[in-house]
C-alpha cells in the first residue's frame, strides 16, 4: 500500500513521510535482590518508517520495521517486528492512530508500576488502537494493545491504558494512570488454566515548579494506587492499595527522577504468571520501594540524547544498584526540514 501510494505521489498530492529511531543500551543490574535477576541488556534497536500524508498531515500513512539485535558476536537473539499504521490528526488536538505502531507515539511513558523497563526494550510498538487529545493545558489518551493472539497452547492478552495530565491552575495539576490487563486461557490449555484481571487505578496530583525556580525543570507529584487482581479458578479479588510520589528535576545537562511507593504488594499473582498479566516492575511486590534516578544527559539536542545514569534500588530488604548508558538518535522529515532552514 505505501509503495502503491509513492508512485501516485505527483497526481494526489500527497507528501513523502518518514523517520529513523535508532537506539543503543547497555543496562547493568546488579543486587541479588530476588525482585529482579542480575543480569545485563546490552542491544541496539533500529526502526525505520516510511509512508505518506495527505491534507497537510491530516492523514498519515507509514509503515517499516523494528530490528532488535542483542550486541553478540553473531545474529543470533534477533526479533524483526512489523510496523504499520494509520494516523488521523485533527487541528484541534484530535489524534487517533490504527495499526502496529510505535509506543513513542504516546504523549507520555507509563510509569513503571504500569510497564517496566524489561518490557519497553523488548516491545517497542502497541498493537491496537490509540485516541489522544492534546492541549495546551494537559492531555488524555487512551490506548488498547493485543500484546499476544490466542493459539492452541499461546494465551490471549490484551491490555488497556489510560493517560491523563491537565494544568487546574497556575502550577497545580491533576491527572493519572489506568491500566486493565486481561490475560485468557489458550485453546488446549490445562484444566488448572483460568482467565485473570489486573485492574490498576492511579489518581495523581502534581505540583509543576518549572517556570518558579532556577531549575530548566521541576515536578512533584503524589496519588494512591489501587488495584484489583483475580484468577476466576476462584473468584476471588485481591485489593491490594498503596502511595506513591515522585519527583523530577533537571538542570542543564544533569536529571534526578525519584519515585518512592508504600503500601501492599500490588502484584499478588506476579509469582504464578509474571509479566503475561503483570506488566508492572517486580519491585513493587515489595511494601516499600525506593527508585532514584541519577543522569547525565552527555549530548542532547532534538536529533540525540546520549545519557548515562546510575539508578538506586531499595526496598524493605536489600537494594541494588543498576548502570545503564543510552543513546538514541531520531530524525524524521519534519526535523530535516527545520534543519535545512536553519542553515539557509
Amino acid at each position: 500500500m505505501i509503495l502503491l501510494s509513492l508512485a501516485f505521489l505527483p497526481l494526489v498530492g500527497q507528501e513523502v513521510e518518514w523517520s529513523i529511531d535508532a537506539t543503543v543500551l547497555l543496562n547493568n543490574r546488579e543486587g541479588g535482590d530476588g525482585y529482579t535477576p542480575d543480569q545485563t541488556f546490552m542491544f541496539t534497536r533500529l526502526a525505520p518508517e516510511v509512508g505518506v500524508s495527505m491534507n497537510d498531515g491530516q492523514h498519515v500513512l507509514k509503515g517499516g520495521i523494528v530490528w532488535y539485535q542483542p550486541m553478540i558476536d553473531d545474529l543470533s537473539g534477533y526479533k524483526l517486528l512489523p510496523t504499520l499504521y494509520y494516523r488521523y490528526n485533527r487541528s484541534d488536538g484530535w489524534h487517533v492512530t490504527v495499526g502496529l505502531m510505535p509506543r513513542s507515539l504516546m504523549v507520555r511513558r507509563m510509569p513503571r508500576y504500569l510497564w517496566s523497563d524489561s518490557l519497553d526494550y523488548c516491545q517497542p510498538n502497541l498493537h491496537g488502537v490509540m485516541a489522544q487529545l492534546v492541549k495546551p493545558a494537559g492531555y488524555a489518551e487512551i490506548a488498547v494493545d493485543w500484546r499476544q493472539l490466542q493459539t492452541d497452547w499461546r494465551r490471549e492478552a490484551f491490555a488497556v491504558m489510560l493517560n491523563n495530565d491537565w494544568r487546574v491552575a497556575g502550577p497545580f495539576r491533576l491527572g493519572g494512570h489506568l491500566q486493565y490487563s486481561h490475560l485468557a486461557k489458550s485453546r488446549l490449555g490445562k484444566e488448572n488454566q483460568h482467565v485473570n484481571d489486573d485492574f490498576i487505578i492511579n489518581p495523581m496530583a502534581a505540583l509543576d515548579l518549572s517556570h518558579q525556580t532556577a531549575l530548566d525543570s521541576l515536578r512533584l507529584a503524589a496519588g494512591a494506587i489501587i488495584a484489583m487482581e483475580r484468577d476466576r479458578g476462584d473468584e476471588h479479588w485481591r485489593k491490594p492499595a498503596g502511595f506513591v510520589a515522585t519527583a523530577t528535576a533537571r538542570w542543564r545537562w544533569l536529571q534526578l527522577d525519584e519515585t518512592f511507593y508504600t503500601g501492599q504488594d500490588l502484584m499478588p499473582l506476579y509469582p504464578a504468571l509474571g509479566s503475561l498479566l503483570n506488566l508492572g516492575d517486580p519491585y513493587y511486590h515489595s511494601k516499600t520501594y525506593s527508585r532514584t534516578d541519577l543522569t547525565a544527559h552527555v549530548v542532547s539536542n532534538r536529533f540525540v540524547d546520549l545519557s548515562a545514569s546510575l539508578m538506586f534500588h531499595a526496598t524493605d530488604r536489600v537494594t541494588g544498584l543498576w548502570q545503564q548508558i543510552t543513546c538514541r538518535f531520531y530524525l524524521d522529515n519534519h526535523l530535516w526540514k527545520q534543519e535545512k532552514r536553519t542553515k539557509d
